[in-house]
């Protein structure tokens, strides 16, 4: 991402598991399985590595993890946000970058100033996308943000933009079909052929015609994807790929990913 300073460490923000081996193109589980008990049997490769870091591996400050939600409750989704400091050793230009958008210095930012400080890094969002990142690393709609979920929003981008770049081998700006299941894979996500095909004609801003998407809808489908199935792994605690929700908690879960 240009103009950006360190990256994050090498595998943080990853989600659940890794991405299935090379000869497996869909496995039975929608997005992997718990990790066996003990080593694998001799002449066996573990299925179960830890999800390889996208090319220019960010350093972020020490003993921090990027990406990661906090943990989901379904209580009011309009609960207040607890105020919170930059993590040890954030990056300087980071700090200053969220003190300019803090003009109130309330200590929080909001939805449009999240977007205006992110577009100083060439980096343009719908408030959509922004609803949805403030949403996942916040755990509510309040549509603020302070400095601690900024500085993880700040590297969590970071690495998708390399995944991105990475995947979009043309230099054309888009990733099609193929490319956006790689980059799903890389992120540990092994979607089906049908689910593949809904999030291209979704967030394909021709609407499926060209079955490629640009980088900002790459980034709200990753959030997307990421978000719903970190939601469904908490109730999914058998790692069968099934869960029982009661009706509450389905909306609660579904609702925020729709109205962002």
């Amino acid at each position: 991402m240009s103009n950006y300073p360190h990256q994050n460490p090498s595998g943080a923000g990853y989600p659940y598991g890794a991405p299935p081996p090379s000869s497996q193109s869909y496995p039975s589980a929608p997005y992997g399985a718990p990790p066996p008990q003990g080593p694998p049997p001799p002449g066996q490769s573990s299925p179960y590595a830890p999800v390889a870091s996208p090319y220019g591996a960010p350093s972020a400050p020490p003993n921090q993890s990027y990406g990661g939600y906090p943990p989901a409750t379904y209580g009011s989704p309009f609960a207040a946000l607890t105020p919170s400091a930059f993590p040890p050793g954030t990056d300087p230009s980071v700090i200053s970058c969220f003190q300019m958008a803090d003009q109130d210095g309330s200590g929080f930012i909001d939805d449009k100033e999240l977007q205006r400080a992110l577009s100083s890094y060439n980096q343009s969002f719908s408030l959509r996308t922004v609803h949805l990142l403030m949403y996942l690393f916040t755990n509510t709609n309040t549509r603020k943000i302070g400095p601690k979920e900024f500085t993880q929003v700040f590297y969590s981008l970071q690495s998708w933009r390399a995944i991105f770049e990475r995947f979009d081998r043309d230099r054309s700006g888009k990733i099609d079909t193929n490319e956006l299941r790689e980059a799903l894979l890389s992120l540990g996500f092994s979607v089906s052929p049908v689910v593949l095909e809904l999030l291209v004609s979704k967030f394909d801003k021709s609407g499926g015609k060209n079955k490629a998407i640009e980088y900002d809808n790459f980034i709200e489908c990753c959030l997307t994807v990421k978000g719903l199935t970190e939601k469904f792994k908490e109730k999914d605690t058998s790692f069968s790929g099934s869960a029982t929700f009661t009706y509450e908690s389905f909306m609660l879960t579904v609702l925020p990913f729709l109205i962002a």
